[in-house]
């Protein structure tokens, strides 16, 4: 019997004897290079859908200037797309199940793409909002398929592990290259080349997936209406709710009403699931222990990063006095950082198993936030913010493989773009609740035409959430030994659940 036919009953990667990952594929298969083309054209459409949620933070004192914002309402060039983005990953997950997730990804690839489009040509700050939320909107149509076609390009075991480290390393990394983009094209041209580049971009890959990636199978069923509805309101009425916060509080009655709201659409969403014979959300999915855990992982690192991105920028700008080229180009070592982990945790995930990966990389981040959390007003980039930020982009890489890897294992083909959705939207709130938390405390200590105070408290925060991603695994991913019985894995089983 092959070995890619043979699995541990009821176990997981990081339960297997060591000798058991170590053998993998020694000849490529015949359509290897195809399939390698078509993972290289999905993740760079991935990476354009990633970095535009932070393309144009560097811009916003241009785009300002140029239509007229105000400070109030600025803030919605960058809330508008994710809160479209984060409401509707869930629908755009169940509806790739359905409707077949090559045949969504270009659907949701073409609407970003023509927003984007339109996004530059904006003359008032309502088309310019609209836009985003626009592309947004196509962004969470495309993106929950990408995972499930990354599995189904790759031709074997260790091309799916590669292709989910690139996966996870272009999530990661996209937002700081994002910043760099942005500061390039701002300050070489105009603002409005932060979303005029994506068109290019797009259409290569609407040219190029047909030819490269395959459509995946159709599930009919009947579709969650009920589902789809408070799902998606039940998430935008959260992002809505966090998004806020910074300006109006967590206790406003703005706040309040908009979680509740948040809330109880979720519990309808959780009763409709439970009942529905074709669910937009597979309730089997948030019963598992291990990916319920990953999940909650994910959102304490991306809302620990997100949040450091946003307060060293500031940093850059209003202390260090770098333009927005340079604040791009200071977030360069997370990038290369992120990119770096991503060749060698197919290879450590073998040996160390995804428990000990996290286990390092949160550990890690902690120490990264609690350096930064030591800045002042007469220190330099390479002596006080350098090493942190490639500590965060190196630690960042270390975990995001793992924890993909454990949220997709043993999913059932015909439910991947859920579980992809779940993962994604996760990601999303995960931003949101880091951005809104860390910048809350932020405000708590801070001094008006001062950016220090507040900003030891802000950075101890993010190195709490790490702290707590920490604990979570360590007390929840509890190793277990391996059974002494292997039984028969079905052919037709995603090998990614292998390497989980």
């Amino acid at each position: 019997m092959p070995f890619s036919s043979l699995r541990p009953a009821r176990t997981r990667a990081h339960d297997l004897p060591t000798e058991l990952h170590t053998e993998l594929p020694t000849e490529l298969p015949a359509d290897a290079g195809r399939a390698a083309t078509g993972i290289a054209v999905v993740l760079l459409a991935q990476l354009m859908l990633v970095l535009d949620a932070t393309v144009v933070n560097v811009a916003l004192p241009r785009i300002d200037a140029d239509l007229g914002f105000g400070p109030a309402s600025l803030s919605w060039v960058l809330n508008g797309y994710t809160l479209a983005f984060g409401g509707l990953l869930l629908l755009g997950g169940r509806l790739g199940d359905v409707r077949g997730r090559l045949r969504m990804f270009q659907i949701g690839l073409t609407v970003f793409t023509l927003f984007s489009f339109l996004g530059g040509l904006a003359q008032t700050p309502t088309q310019l909002v609209l836009a985003r939320a626009l592309q947004g909107a196509g962004a969470a149509m495309a993106a929950p398929s990408v995972l499930a076609l990354l599995t189904t390009s790759a031709p074997d075991q260790a091309a799916r592990n590669r292709a989910l480290a690139l996966f996870g390393a272009v999530s990661s990394a996209g937002a700081s290259l994002g910043l760099l983009l942005g500061g390039v094209v701002t300050d070489l041209g105009s603002w409005r080349w932060t979303l005029f580049i994506n068109v290019p971009i797009g259409l290569a890959v609407l040219v190029l997936v047909p030819r490269f990636v395959a459509e995946t199978p159709r599930r009919p069923g009947r579709f969650d209406l009920v589902g789809a509805l408070t799902a998606t309101l039940g998430a935008v009425a959260i992002v809505w709710s966090l998004i806020g916060t910074p300006e109006h509080g967590w206790l406003s009655g703005r706040t309040v009403a908009g979680f509740a709201a948040g809330l109880v659409l979720l519990a309808v969403l959780a009763r409709t699931e439970v009942r529905h014979p074709h669910p937009l959300v597979q309730p089997h999915l948030l019963r598992d222990r291990e990916r319920v855990v990953a999940l909650a992982a994910m959102a304490l690192v991306i809302g620990a990063n997100l949040s450091m991105f946003f307060l060293v920028v500031q940093y850059d700008e209003l202390v260090l006095g770098f333009g927005p080229f340079a604040t791009g180009l200071a977030f360069l070592p997370f990038s290369l950082g992120v990119f770096a982990m991503s060749r060698v945790t197919p290879w450590l995930i073998t040996r160390m198993g995804p428990r000990r990966m996290v286990l390092t990389g949160t550990a890690a981040l902690v120490v990264g936030y609690v350096w930064l959390s030591g800045l002042t007003g007469t220190d330099d980039y390479l002596g006080s913010v350098f090493g942190p930020v490639l500590i965060a982009g190196l630690s960042t890489g270390f975990v995001f493989m793992p924890i993909t890897a454990t949220v997709l294992s043993d999913v059932e083909p015909e439910h991947a773009g859920s579980a992809s959705g779940l993962l994604q939207t996760t990601q999303q709130l995960g931003a949101a609740v880091g951005v809104a938390a860390i910048v809350s405390v932020y405000a708590a200590g801070a001094v008006p035409g001062q950016f220090l105070p507040g900003l030891r408290a802000a950075f101890l925060t993010s190195a709490g959430f790490s702290l707590v991603a920490f604990l979570v695994t360590a007390i929840a991913l509890r190793p277990r030994r391996a059974p002494a019985t292997v039984t028969a894995l079905e052919p037709d089983r995603a090998p990614v659940a292998d390497a989980a």
